[in-house]
């Protein structure tokens, strides 16, 4: 029996299959990468600050009544003016013991000597109403705040302006690409992928006009200005030669 003309017979089915396109390697698509940065901006509805109350004396429940004293009226006062429990917060309290340490011109040190007491009462206030802020801030002092600061404005609901700044980062970066693709005389094909890589906190942007300055004369002036959001996007495309 001649099996030659089998295996030359197989040999031949053979070879449509090892050069079809399921064997063939796929060649890749050319693809362009564009990553743009954009941002809205929003005006501040609420502020947080932080009021501290500092008292020192001889002994540590001296110093303790003072100072509580003290931040029972100004938190009568936060409440009279609007504020609302939720938004109040104690945020830090400390005792701590004050020393003296003198000094000596013998070789053999002094030791150190107990002075007093330090009581420490921290606040986190939130204000919604922006007007009362400097009259706010006025009034805790004379009530007795002698530490803190540290005013820091935000929106309350920031999601609309961030999905503005991610619809303003979107349009740069497709105008980027379109400018790119021409420049090359190319054209964009089908988006394969977008990813979001940065979104940044809210930075305050200063405005000329004041805030709460018109409440009373002693008023602390504060100005809200404006937060700015930004989001950062990379989007690729295909490339249509």
């Amino acid at each position: 029996m001649n099996i030659a003309p089998i295996f030359a017979l197989g040999a031949a089915l053979a070879l449509p299959l090892a050069s079809s396109p399921a064997w063939a390697d796929t060649a890749k698509s050319a693809l362009i990468s564009v990553s743009a940065t954009g941002s809205a901006t929003a005006t501040p509805d609420i502020a947080r600050m932080n009021l501290s109350v500092q008292r020192e004396a001889k002994t540590a429940r001296a110093a303790l009544d003072a100072n509580n004293t003290a931040m029972t009226e100004i938190l009568k006062s936060l409440r009279n003016s609007g504020i609302q429990e939720r938004d109040l917060q104690t945020s830090n309290f400390n005792i701590q013991p004050r020393y003296h340490f003198p000094t000596s011109s013998s070789s053999s040190p002094k030791l150190r000597k107990l002075v007093g007491y330090v009581v420490t009462n921290s606040l986190t206030v939130r204000v919604r109403d922006l007007m009362k802020l400097g009259a706010i801030l006025d009034k805790a002092v004379s009530l007795g705040v002698n530490s803190g600061g540290g005013i820091a404005f935000s929106t309350e609901n920031p999601a609309p302006i961030i999905e503005q700044a991610r619809t303003n980062a979107m349009a740069k970066a497709i105008s980027k690409a379109k400018t790119l693709t021409e420049a090359a005389g190319v054209k964009l094909g089908r988006i394969v992928e977008i990813s979001e890589t940065n979104r940044q906190p809210p930075r305050p942007r200063a405005m000329a006009r004041m805030q709460g300055t018109a409440i009373r004369k002693v008023a602390v002036p504060v100005a809200s200005g404006e937060n700015s959001y930004s989001v950062s996007i990379t989007v690729k495309w295909e490339l249509d030669q």
